[in-house]
């Protein structure tokens, strides 16, 4: 069993009340989880202060309390650990508790707006499929072995995280890919942890309500790649204009990826179709059902980290053309009528126009496009006229509609994304709250060879409405629709 000197290795210690010696079982941040013998860390978060739960801690069990301020009065056999900064000591906590899991396999990080679970995911089923015992840690899911858990936030807290990467090692996973989320990174989840890649996809509008403004958004970001070591790789993209920005301070050894300009990993598009895209990597052709210039960069990210994690180069390639699009990301369904639909999970204004773009390069322009939108409630309401704008510029179509309203009128969100709709363009625009009628009306107008993109939601599940989660796929609703008998 551990003791609580075992766990502070590499803590930054203000001051301690009590005895190191003090046998530790777990660590938690929550005073609800805290049972005999566990560290009870209180941290100041964005509703509640875990400082003010601390007697709620020890009269369930804590016997030690790390904090950033030491109460008036002590317990008697509790030891209190002060600190700066609770959330950063949490994630050197968790890391030391579970025996620093990342240094015992080779972690690599996906950064970004867009591309995180895309990457992600390809890289898991690429080195999977090359006989790696892989694991995931994903906006989707979390997976290694037969083990498969539901995902809730895109960088799960902490403990949680080196909880998993611990029972990756014992299962004998040696590789593990996973999304860095901009909250993950501000919220320090990822403190303690060792990443052995760090990959940059792109920085678009979003989590401004979080975040403030798009240079707090852009410089978080850029902390994962500050705090990589020089033992590490930094890759990033560089047909993104903050590309080489996130690689400014990094010590790590730097690598660049790009489609439109010079880099040391380059991709070029040959033919793309809805069945996919011809490629050219580096000098190599290579065939790949992905479609999309963004999924051209997701695919060229991939291949980089294999470069750089040593596997040969037709091998990958090989591999490559065998990769399926992750679930909700263009993901295409073929109607008996010929038409085309196609879900994709993209829900920021750069996302939405990469989709409308590529699908723009593939059409023939003799078919209509009839695009379904909506955006989230209690959620960065600026993005809502941008996703609109985007929406009706490349559309001959659009039915806005809810996504996940959450405490949010629906009716007020559509408002607000109308603002962003030209007056020309107004004549092109249907308003349909209920997503499932939305989806609905889209077949309805949709005939033979036309086009519908169903945005927004991609690979999630559920609508969450008033705080609660009702069960909503736009994959499978389009089959209800779309291929229900003539």
């Amino acid at each position: 069993m551990k003791t609580l000197q075992d766990i502070l290795y590499g803590v930054s210690i203000e001051a301690i009340v009590g005895a190191t010696t003090i046998p530790v079982k777990g660590v938690v941040f929550d005073s609800r989880n805290v049972k005999i013998d566990f560290v009870y860390v209180a941290q100041k978060g964005v509703q509640v202060d875990g400082h003010d739960f601390i007697s709620h801690a020890i009269s369930n069990g804590a016997k030690v309390i790390v904090c950033e301020f030491i109460p008036a009065e002590c317990v008697a056999g509790v030891a209190y650990v002060k600190v700066e900064n609770s959330s950063k000591t949490l994630g050197v906590l968790a890391s030391n508790f579970y025996d620093n899991p990342s240094r015992k396999l080779t972690l690599v990080g996906v950064t970004g707006t867009n591309g995180k679970t895309t990457i992600a995911s390809l890289l898991y089923a690429l080195f999977s499929s090359e006989g790696y015992a892989c694991g995931l840690l994903s906006t989707v899911k979390i997976i290694y072995g037969t083990n498969q858990f539901e995902n809730l936030h895109t960088t799960p807290d902490a403990i949680s995280i080196n909880k998993h990467l611990h029972a990756m090692v014992e299962s004998g996973v040696t590789h593990c890919f996973m999304e860095v989320s901009s909250h993950g990174i501000a919220q320090n989840r990822i403190e303690g942890l060792h990443f052995y890649v760090g990959i940059f996809s792109n920085l678009t509008h979003d989590h401004l309500d979080y975040h403030g403004d798009f240079k707090n958004y852009r410089d978080i970001k850029k902390q994962f790649f500050d705090s990589l070591p020089k033992t590490a790789f930094a890759l990033t993209n560089v047909d993104d204009k903050n590309g080489t920005y996130m690689l400014q301070n990094t010590v790590a050894k730097k690598y660049t990826y790009a489609i439109k300009q010079h880099a040391d990993f380059k991709a070029q598009i040959l033919e793309c179709q809805f069945s996919g895209m011809l490629l050219k990597i580096q000098s190599q052709e290579v065939w790949t059902s992905l479609i999309g210039a963004f999924n051209a960069q997701n695919l060229l990210a991939v291949y980089a980290v294999s470069i750089l994690l040593e596997l040969p180069s037709l091998s990958i390639l090989k591999r490559i053309s065998e990769l399926k699009s992750v679930n909700g990301r263009f993901q295409t369904l073929q109607t008996p009528n010929k038409v085309t639909v196609v879900v994709d999970y993209a829900h920021t204004p750069d996302a939405l126009e990469n989709v409308l773009q590529t699908i723009a390069t593939i059409r023939t322009r003799n078919e209509t496009l009839i695009t379904v939108i909506g955006c989230g409630g209690n959620r960065d309401q600026e993005k809502r006229p941008l996703m609109a704008k985007a929406a009706v510029n490349f559309s001959d179509k659009v039915i806005f509609t809810s996504d996940n309203p959450r405490n949010e009128d629906p009716a007020v969100i559509i408002s607000d994304m109308m603002k962003g709709v030209p007056a020309e363009h107004y004549k092109k625009t249907l308003k349909v709250t209920l997503r499932e009628e939305a989806i609905a009306m889209a077949g309805q107008l949709a005939k033979e060879g036309d086009i519908v993109l169903i945005a927004g939601k991609g690979h999630e599940t559920y609508q969450e409405i008033n705080g609660e989660r009702f069960p909503f796929s736009d994959m499978d609703i389009a089959k209800e629709i779309f291929l229900k008998p003539y």
